[in-house]
């Protein structure tokens, strides 16, 4: 069983990786945790926020073209219940360079905004609480 003090980290490659670090570490007010460089060929950067049992990791596997997302539904999901949090985070979203799409599955649109990355992977922004 996974204890609840285990980390997550969500991995992904991409070919513009100082960019997406970049647009994440603005847009939702991450930190950059950790990076590396030519490890075995890989660079990459570790973002979040050192408190949270999760966190991203973006990867370029030098001389290898990843391209863009395979679909318009890979979705990172952040529930955020207070408006104002929300509002802000929103806001910061278009700052950073996400540009804000309709979202692939309507229901995330109803309390939310997709906003989508230079690699063409989503996030979603949810004005609400999370329950199961």
């Amino acid at each position: 069983m996974i204890s609840k003090n285990t980390k997550l980290r969500v991995a992904r490659p991409t070919d513009n990786l100082e960019t997406i670090a970049d647009m994440y570490i603005r847009g939702l007010g991450f930190e950059l945790l950790g990076s590396f460089s030519d490890h075995n060929g890989f660079d990459g950067s570790i973002i979040g926020h050192p408190q949270h049992n999760y966190h991203l990791e973006f990867t370029h596997h030098r001389g290898t073209l990843v391209g863009k997302a395979p679909t318009q539904d890979n979705l990172l999901v952040f529930y955020l219940p207070e408006q104002s949090e929300w509002q802000q985070c929103c806001a910061q979203m278009l700052e950073a360079g996400f540009i804000r799409v309709t979202a692939y599955n309507p229901y995330w649109d109803v309390v939310g905004k997709t906003f989508e990355d230079v690699d063409g992977y989503r996030v979603v922004l949810q004005n609400r609480e999370w329950s199961a």
